[in-house]
């Protein structure tokens, strides 16, 4: 598909949105979801994105990387939702669940969820940077981009973020001992 974008951009000029949108959408919305971690989040944030960038397409196919560019969107949506939901909503406990035992294959998923449910501890700005560090393997100099701070700033981000993520995991440690 990288090809069929190289080759409509070489006959037509700018690249063609949908076709564009076709190919990225679901890498877009699996950076959406490492770094908002939920779903419908994602997708809203995906989805404000892709609506300004259509509005822009002239402007954003033009840029060097039009999916970091992209991507850059999606991170302003998510930091613009989190940013309303501290000032009007308050989130309530998750209900307890009952039944039966997870069914094999259920370890792995817990795992994963564990991992979800501590990055989820984590300020917003030490999430998105531990994400864009370790899941998009971006620089410190590309994470302060995004993020509008600086280098150094980020690097912070990323070394508070794993400290914390450090103490909480030998809490837990202790507490199981």
């Amino acid at each position: 598909m990288e090809a069929a974008l190289a080759a409509a951009e070489a006959r037509s000029g700018p690249i063609d949105f949908e076709l564009w949108v076709t190919e990225k959408a679901d890498a877009l919305l699996r950076f959406a979801y490492v770094l908002t971690g939920d779903k419908s989040l994602a997708e809203d944030a995906v989805q404000d994105a892709l609506t300004t960038a259509c509005a822009r397409w002239g402007r954003v196919s033009r840029a060097d990387d039009p999916e970091a560019y992209v991507k850059r969107m999606v991170v302003n949506a998510h930091i613009s939702w989190w940013r309303r939901f501290r000032r009007r909503e308050a989130p309530a406990a998750d209900p307890v669940r009952t039944g039966p035992p997870a069914p094999d294959g259920a370890a792995d998923r817990a795992e994963s969820d564990a991992v979800w449910e501590l990055c989820s501890t984590l300020p917003d700005k030490q999430r998105a940077a531990v994400v864009l560090r370790f899941y998009e393997e971006l620089s410190y100099a590309e994470i302060g981009a995004l993020l509008h701070c600086a280098e150094a700033t980020a690097r912070s981000h990323v070394h508070r973020a794993l400290a914390a993520l450090k103490t909480t995991l030998s809490k837990e440690g202790a507490e199981d001992a």
